[in-house]
């Protein structure tokens, strides 16, 4: 019976896959290698796996229910190993969360991994943090309580501390032909001249002097991660056989990291080239056939147009998820300007897209906040890209009077004006500033902006995906400065340990951590229980007639939602006239959807149901 289902699956697949590999290896002997791989992966496949994946074909689309809600950590933060992870799954199912995205933890180097993204083997998880048998057995709870797993897969490159790149240091061409090694800098300085630099203030250049094997190695992001070639069948062959491995293990989602930079050619940027399509398209056949139950997320940091592709097409999908960048970055850029044109022009970009494309939407997450707005669009308000961008990092560093943000820089490039931002929401929002000042009222109200961020990420179509702390209002980590491994980065100031003391304030809504923990609960249990928050609504945005407030329509099944977000710090009006009968989901009060007002930093929920007013 086994095998009748991989053949099936298989068959299904053999004419694309095979014409793919094809066209861009032209190597017979590779493809029939990497077809028996598959089928050894499938037949290494657990059962409990296979059935969760039957399953998961006859409901194909079964991330996409709207009680689908997501927690992004670091395993050693949030419980200090995977075993502690393990132990504080009742707190998760408590919270709501049925999806856990695990940060990296497979082995790296210490003080050379980049957190965790510099993998110096993809078969062992970090020693500190477990055993692989661990990570398999936290999945299997996992999908007991019905939870999905999502872990990152750092497919660009590796370590230079894995096992092929000890090897290719020593001199062995085989395993120097996985890289891209070159004996001089000709050609590393034909490529630095159309390939844009990451980190240029961190690490500038995107090649490295190789002193043990005498050549030039590509490090697009750091020196100790080197680059893979994907124009080696080899390459491909293995880094699928070690996605595939983790999917074995109970990764029901692989975050494929830096997706856009896996294909390098001479003469280009290097960025979205089309066999990077070409090769996610073959590795998402690979699980079509060994995994069907594992979605691809793509990890796509740039702006909507080079985002989207990523989704591939109806016919041939490439990605299932995607993350929802810009629209995150256009929230933050709201919080600060107060003036939500940009993010609804955003939105209405989000919200013409087909159905069919699920974003994963966020507020914060391990990562910095960058900037990639669309500049052309506030030009016309008179906004200078280089002043603008200082403007938001000086109000989100608490620099600009009247905020009580508390963030810091990343990666600062004074000639470009291009620095990018770190913190946790509640510190972005003013907490931890409130707090600093002991003002009761600045507190209540950079409160409520964090209650009504999470309203608006909730009111979006897709996946909403919390930041580990975010649902206690946990505040920036300021230790990291005093860390010799992490203080000359500043994203560790919102990658600090889970506070269990403060999440055992999380039932008392006298506190801070009780008044945040248990809005957003409220919030997720309104959004589960009402069929306007479906993923197949109808979803746009609304004129308020005020450019403090943002205003989003949903209708799905006869219902109706109005959501207003007040991104001013004082009392605004929405100016809709809606005629039908509303009522207010927070209070569950009847009221009218007509010159809504609004207090500072504050949201509504308005829904009619016009089945209810047929009867």
């Amino acid at each position: 019976m086994s095998d009748l289902v991989f053949n099936a699956r298989f068959r299904a697949c053999q004419d694309e896959l095979r014409w793919l590999y094809m066209e861009l290896y032209n190597d017979a002997h590779a493809y029939d290698y990497f077809v028996s791989m598959l089928k050894r992966m499938y037949e290494e496949r657990s059962q409990d796996l296979k059935d969760i994946d039957a399953a998961r074909e006859v409901f194909p689309e079964w991330y996409k229910d709207r009680s689908t809600l997501g927690m992004l950590m670091y395993t050693q933060c949030f419980g200090g190993s995977l075993a502690g992870v393990h132990a504080h799954l009742d707190y998760l199912e408590k919270s709501g969360i049925n999806y856990v995205h695990l940060m990296p933890l497979l082995e790296s180097p210490a003080g050379r991994s980049d957190g965790g993204y510099a993998v110096a083997d993809f078969r062992k998880v970090q020693p500190e943090l477990g055993t692989m048998e661990d990570l398999a057995s936290l999945a299997e709870d996992c999908h007991k309580r019905n939870m999905s797993v999502c872990l990152d897969f750092v497919m660009n490159h590796t370590s230079e501390d894995h096992e092929w790149a000890k090897r290719a240091r020593a001199g062995e061409k085989e395993y120097q032909d996985r890289y891209f090694f070159y004996d001089d800098w000709e050609i590393p300085y034909i490529y630095e001249r159309t390939v844009p630099q990451v980190f240029p203030q961190t690490a500038p250049g995107n090649f490295t002097w190789c002193e043990e094997a005498g050549k030039v190695v590509m490090t697009t992001f750091y020196p100790y991660q080197w680059d893979l070639n994907y124009a080696n069948p080899t390459v491909f062959n293995d880094m699928t056989e070690n996605m595939l491995y983790l999917c074995n293990q109970g990764i029901d989602i692989i975050r494929l990291d830096a997706t856009p930079y896996i294909w390098k050619e001479l003469g280009t940027n290097c960025r979205n080239l089309p066999q990077v399509h070409t090769l996610v398209r073959m590795m998402h056949l690979a699980c079509d056939i060994v995994c069907p139950g594992t979605l691809l997320l793509g990890e796509v940091v740039m702006e909507p147009s080079k985002v989207v592709p990523y989704f591939g097409t109806v016919q041939k999908p490439e990605c299932q998820m995607l993350y929802n960048v810009t629209t995150m970055a256009s929230t933050w850029h709201t919080v600060a300007t107060k003036d939500v044109r940009a993010l609804r022009h955003q939105l209405d970009t989000v919200f013409a897209l087909p159905k069919q494309y699920t974003f994963l939407n966020y507020l914060r997450c391990h990562d910095d906040i960058g900037w990639g707005l669309d500049y052309p669009y506030l030009a016309q308000f008179g906004m200078d890209e280089v002043l603008h961008k200082k403007f938001l990092n000086d109000y989100l560093r608490g620099l600009f009077p009247g905020s009580m943000a508390r963030g810091e820089l990343y990666n600062d490039d004074p000639r470009l004006g291009d620095a990018r931002m770190c913190g946790t929401t509640a510190s972005l929002c003013g907490v931890e500033g409130a707090l600093e000042m002991n003002d009761p009222a600045a507190l209540d109200s950079a409160i409520r902006l964090v209650i009504t961020l999470h309203a608006f990420l909730l009111s979006q179509s897709g996946i909403p995906v919390l930041y580990s702390g975010d649902e206690i209002g946990q505040l920036n980590d300021n230790s990291y400065h005093d860390d010799p491994l992490k203080c000359e980065d500043s994203r560790y100031l919102h990658r600090g340990n889970f506070s269990w003391e403060d999440a055992a304030k999380a039932d008392d809504p006298e506190t801070v951590q009780g008044r945040i923990y248990q809005a957003l609960k409220k919030l997720e249990k309104i959004r589960a229980d009402l069929p306007v928050f479906d993923a197949d609504a109808d979803v746009w945005t609304i004129e308020p007639y005020n450019d403090h407030i943002l205003a989003i329509g949903r209708y799905y099944e006869r219902q109706q939602l109005i959501a207003l977000f007040n991104f001013a710090d004082d009392e605004q009006i929405a100016w809709i006239n809606e005629q039908d009968p509303y009522r207010d989901l927070w209070t569950n009060e009847p009221c009218k959807a007509q010159g809504v007002r609004l207090a500072g930093h504050d949201f509504r929920w308005l829904l009619t149901s016009f089945e209810e007013m047929r009867k």
